[in-house]
């Protein structure tokens, strides 16, 4: 089958690392494809690298916006394609990722989630990690492989897009919530994208603790369990940093992602 694949990849400031991002896409070998650049109003050169490939992107918009998941949200609302993935423009999609999303569809699917490689960009290091298949609200959030999920269209329109009120783990709630719905995951075996790290999600985790609490409650859980995971994830911040002090954080990262699921 050739479903039709829209690529959306938001921008604020992305000058350094966005022309890399765009080539892993329009590069794909594969011609049904559908590609998307959202911008939140950049004042560097972002723009400019996106003029440069104008030709080979389906839809530009540039603007202010309400965030990163009001932005996700624009893509998914212009996007025409039966399949939708999210490469945000310090990533990128790895070599024939977009042709093994199509071996592996089948109707009836809603979600597709492959693995994601984790790059140190100073150390050269890379890990490939595992997908999370299942999200019960009761269990710890493990691996949300966010650059290597791919939604169909429908799925979206059926349960919504990504909430406003989170800024870090809309990607997680998003899939708590389809999972909670009734929506259909399937494993792509391949690594499908690469998540370097720096930006957003490597901001301080203290910033994440409130969203922590959200993302249970707003799914169902209960105070006490939102408090729980909460405490949880601080001690293991906290055990994390130790470790990484101790080891060559690679090592640590090998040992962490390795798959246990």
């Amino acid at each position: 089958m050739n479903p039709k694949i829209s690529i959306i990849t938001i921008t604020f400031n992305s000058e350094k690392t966005l022309e890399e991002t765009i080539k892993s896409v329009v590069e794909q070998d594969y011609d049904n494809l559908e590609y998307l650049i959202i911008d939140g109003g950049s004042t560097d050169k972002t723009m400019e690298i996106v003029d440069k490939y104008r030709e080979k992107i389906d839809v530009v918009l540039s603007g202010p916006d309400k965030g990163i998941s009001d932005a996700f949200n624009k893509g998914i609302l212009y996007a025409t394609g039966e399949i939708i993935g999210i490469i945000n423009s310090d990533d990128i999609l790895l070599p024939g990722a977009l042709q093994s999303i199509a071996d592996y569809y089948e109707n009836g699917v809603d979600v597709y989630r492959g693995r994601t490689v984790i790059w140190n960009e100073e150390t050269k290091q890379k890990v490939s990690i595992e997908p999370t298949m299942k999200f019960p609200i009761s269990r710890r959030i493990k691996q949300v492989c966010h650059q290597s999920t791919f939604v169909t269209k429908e799925a979206y329109e059926k349960w919504g897009g990504f909430k406003l009120c989170f800024r870090y783990m809309m990607d997680a709630d998003l899939l708590h919530r389809f999972y909670k719905a009734g929506a259909v995951f399937k494993y792509v075996n391949t690594d499908l994208a690469v998540f370097r790290l720096g930006g957003v999600t490597n901001d301080n985790w203290h910033k994440k603790i409130r969203e922590r609490r959200l993302l249970v409650t707003e799914n169902g859980g209960s105070s006490l369990l939102s408090w729980y995971h909460t405490i949880r994830f601080a001690f293991f911040q906290t055990s994390k940093k130790l470790i990484f002090r101790l080891v060559n954080p690679d090592k640590a990262r090998k040992l962490y992602y390795s798959p246990k699921q």
